[in-house]
């Protein structure tokens, strides 16, 4: 049940982060050059790494993993509710 819904958690989280990504907001462009590496798809490696990471803590019955991307989540849910609806 764990990996369903780190899996399913880390499906919105690359929704959100594409959203973000194409909003057009300003401060996207005072990101740092990482940001931007790869045509903006460094950071998506990066997402899909996290992802991988709690999949195989949630695979193997280690609980912190799973915890801890719903912890993540949250927080990025967070944040691009406020980018997304410019209340930052």
């Amino acid at each position: 049940m764990a990996i369903v819904i780190t899996f399913l958690l880390g499906i919105g989280n690359f929704a959100l982060h594409r959203a973000v990504m194409d909003s057009g907001h300003p401060m996207l462009g005072k990101m740092p050059w990482f940001y931007h590496a790869l045509g903006g798809r460094f950071t998506m490696i990066v997402e899909f790494m996290l992802l991988f990471a709690a999949l195989m803590f949630a695979a193997d019955g280690v609980v912190s993993g799973p915890i801890a991307y719903v912890v993540y989540s949250v927080l990025n849910s967070f944040s691009a509710y406020l980018i997304l609806t410019d209340r930052v």
